[in-house]
């Protein structure tokens, strides 16, 4: 009996092909969005697990200085003393003319076998990293990378990630001019039993176990929720589709569920049954839905690879790899939802009376009370979102003021509407035009989900555009500051750089070094800058806070600027002092933006850099040179040094390539963009579609009493297109709202700083357009159905129950 009875529950997907597919699609768009997601996010921190491991020995114990306090050659040898097994690590920033690479050295004899980037077995080995010319072992895009710009020996090797080189500590020790300070002393796990209490052995050290998350980790992680932020709207717009068509095809077989009580099939049978189609429904649809996650993952891994690489610095993998979390995420993901979306339709089902007969409309239509509710539940809502915005921090505080904002503004979507149309019912003077706005609210509540999505969608287009359209504005318009000199040259040593300096003395060009170096501020690592008594920072630098006299403090080698996100960290403030490695202690009278970078940063005078820290690299400069000269000063630069084009560049191409990286980094997020409102498109198309089915009951009168087919279609297609449009507008001020969210609240608490809100009403036009093109699309097949209807199939509906 319970397998005749599934047949015949089955049969109902058999007579409605199309309806079976809207389900499937339904749910495997929904999964598909949320996998690939997850799979980007599970390949970025497997690549950060990589890079922890072999760069920062992330497997290992570690000893780190306290604050203010350096590891010295002599704490290294008291451990050794004491019978611990270490090995100490230099590391830091390097440039290899323009290149960039993160230098680490190491011991290889006293590095325990766990810490090894890659294999040394043998002495020939040895001596050549320690031993010579030494070497460099690098992956084999950093040699390609480091190719003609260094004679240290390259040696390439599988396991180091890009952009990073291993060398002898020796070598580093002479290139980052550590003058025997050490960074970190590694901990092997095997240890002799007699030793001493590490804490007792090391009291200068802070121990650092295996299991703390990677720092370029937590710098991402606002990147990741972002992107899984995303995902997880894209899913709930797809489960839109799933719930509408499961309540359609509930509805369509009520009178099945009936006859099948009615012949015996228990009411908790009847509920298994029902359940066990729509697992099996959520199974294969979830395994095409990750499948195609896979395959999106996949094109977007390239752009968020590059996107991290250029915000970040963080190496991650350009190919994606198989792996089974995300895979059983996404399947449990499609199970979830399908459940979510059907537990209503089951709860009726439970409720359903065995005699009672097949009423649709008890199951789409809306009631007043349901209506009066979402408003309260809609406000409460809003009410929570505005609360958490202005009292609350934090970024997943942030998150929750665009949850309660989004959920808010769609539950109130129906009802505004339903009065909407109620209103405009009242004002009709004629009979066809008073059915019209009577029939569009009737439909409403049908329509209502596919509504809701597509104010999602739409407002998220909005929304973000803005955010990225601002930033691109706000970007623009800071590197025309920031980069005001006519050209940037990098010398490739010390020696060619004074030779350079010397050069340019006398050539009316104004010379301003771009010198730097990196230490610990406030508890965390920054780069602290020099910068030139010169009219090109009075004139240009940008200044978010900051005194009439700012620059000449700076000049006077005792004052600072701080970029934004370290002033945002709320522990350093204009007057106050700040305390440079080595003791060096500046009073801070300025503060500037620095959009794009993620780390804190420190601006002094350049002349005081260099007196309190003489070994910086003193390679970058910036040349203030007539424009109708510059490209001539370029090419002498290149022909007297032998420069390549990477290390001489023009403002022109500076800016292109910062920009370049801009765009890289919203690729993703465009693209999620566009997913989301097709899965929206679709989930209008889809209810427009099942409900085509239900319509004839109410257009028959209509059609009995004179209208032509053409006319109900062509008011179809009006009525898609007011419901569209009102959607649209309802859209502009929540994408507004969700914009400034972005701007001055998750901005802030994911990278430090804020960016001024710029409004676009010629984005907003494109999007109504591109919306009002998929409007006429959803609406295309049910307005052909509806104008092609026989009319016989029209007479026949008088003569069925109703």
């Amino acid at each position: 009996m319970k397998r005749v009875a599934l047949w015949a529950l089955l049969s109902h997907w058999r007579h409605r092909p199309l309806q079976f597919l809207t389900l499937i699609l339904g749910i495997s768009l929904a999964t598909a969005l949320w996998s690939g997601v997850q799979a980007i996010n599970a390949e970025a921190r497997a690549s950060y697990a990589r890079a922890a491991s072999v760069l920062e020995h992330g497997d290992l114990i570690q000893l780190l200085p306290q604050p203010g306090r350096q590891i010295t050659v002599a704490d290294y040898v008291s451990l050794r003393r004491a019978g611990w097994v270490v090995s100490p690590v230099i590391e830091g920033g390097y440039r290899f003319g323009e290149a960039r690479i993160r230098l680490i050295g190491i011991d290889p004899l006293s590095m325990p076998r766990e810490g090894r980037a890659f294999e040394i077995s043998g002495g020939n080995d040895i001596s050549s990293f320690m031993g010579g010319e030494r070497e460099l072992v690098v992956s084999a895009a950093t040699a390609a990378k480091l190719d003609g710009k260094t004679d240290i020996p390259l040696k390439i090797a599988t396991e180091v990630p890009n952009d990073a080189a291993f060398t002898d500590i020796a070598v580093a020790d002479r290139l980052l001019q550590r003058n025997g300070s050490i960074d970190r002393i590694v901990v092997a796990p095997s240890q002799q039993l007699d030793v001493s209490d590490l804490q007792e052995a090391a009291p200068w050290a802070v121990l650092r176990s295996p299991s703390e998350k990677p720092d370029v980790a937590q710098l991402t992680d606002s990147f990741h929720l972002n992107l899984t932020a995303f995902g997880f709207l894209a899913f709930v717009v797809g489960l839109f589709i799933v719930y509408s068509t499961i309540g359609l095809s509930f509805e369509q077989r009520r009178s099945t569920f009936r006859t099948l009580r009615s012949l015996g099939v228990s009411l908790q049978s009847l509920i298994v049954l029902l359940v066990l189609e729509l697992t099996v429904f959520g199974l294969v649809a979830g395994i095409l839905g990750v499948t195609i996650g896979y395959l999106l993952a996949s094109a977007l891994l390239p752009g968020v690879a590059a996107t991290l690489q250029g915000l970040y610095g963080a190496s991650v993998s350009g190919s994606l790899a198989l792996r089974p979390e995300w895979w059983g995420a996404g399947l449990a993901m499609a199970l979830a939802g399908t459940a979510c979306a059907s537990a209503q339709n089951l709860w009726q089902v439970k409720q359903l009376p065995i005699l009672s007969a097949a009423q649709p409309q008890a199951w789409a239509g809306l009631s007043a009370r349901v209506l009066r509710a979402q408003v309260v539940c809609g406000l409460l809502l809003l009410v929570l979102s505005a609360v958490l915005a202005f009292a609350g921090t934090g970024l997943v505080v942030g998150f929750g003021v665009l949850g309660a904002l989004f959920l808010g503004a769609a539950l109130l979507l129906p009802p505004l509407m339903s009065g909407f149309l109620k209103l405009a019912e009242s004002w009709a003077g004629g009979a066809v035009t008073q059915w019209f706005w009577a029939d569009t609210r009737v439909q409403l509540p049908g329509l209502s989900l596919a509504l809701m999505a597509l104010l999602l969608a739409l407002s998220a287009n909005i929304g973000v555009g803005t955010m990225v359209s601002s930033f691109r504005l706000t970007f623009i318009g800071w590197l025309d500051q920031r980069l005001a000199a006519e050209l940037y040259v990098t010398a490739r040593d010390e020696d060619e750089a004074a030779r350079l300096r010397q050069w340019l003395d006398g050539r009316h060009v104004t010379v301003l070094p771009i010198w730097s170096t990196e230490g610990e501020v406030l508890g965390r690592q920054v780069e602290i800058y020099g910068v030139a008594d010169d009219a090109t920072y009075r004139d240009h630098w940008p200044l978010i806070r900051g005194n009439q006299d700012v620059w000449d403090a700076i000049a006077s080698g005792n004052s600072a600027l701080v970029n934004e996100q370290l002033w945002r960290q709320g522990k350093v403030d204009i007057g106050r002092e700040l305390e440079l490695p080595g003791g060096w202690k500046v009073r801070v009278v300025g503060v500037y933006s620095d959009y794009g970078n993620p780390n804190g940063q420190v601006i002094v005078d350049v002349t005081a850099l260099a007196q309190h820290y003489p070994d910086i690299p003193k390679l970058r400069y910036g040349l203030r040179v007539a424009p109708a000269v510059a490209a001539d000063v370029q090419r002498q630069l290149m022909d007297e040094f032998g420069l390549p084009d990477g290390n001489v560049l023009d403002q022109a191409s500076v800016k292109q390539r910062s920009r370049t990286v801009f765009d890289q980094t919203f690729t993703v997020t465009g693209a999620l963009n566009v997913l989301t409102l097709a899965v929206a498109g679709f989930a209008m198309f889809a209810s427009l579609l099942t409900l085509s089915g239900r319509r004839l009951p109410q257009l028959a009168p209509v059609w009995a009493m004179g209208m032509r087919r053409r006319d109900l279609a062509l008011l179809e297609v009006v009525r898609t297109l007011l419901l569209w449009s009102a959607t649209f507008v309802a859209a502009i001020p929540l994408g507004l709202v969700l914009a400034w969210v972005l701007l001055s609240i998750i901005n802030v608490e994911a990278f430090g700083w804020k960016l001024p809100m710029h409004v676009f009403p010629l984005d907003w036009l494109w999007l109504g357009l591109v919306a009002l093109g998929a409007a006429l699309l959803s609406v295309l097949l049910p307005v052909k159905r509806l104008a092609t209807v026989h009319p016989a199939d029209l007479l026949r509906i008088f003569a069925n129950e109703r």
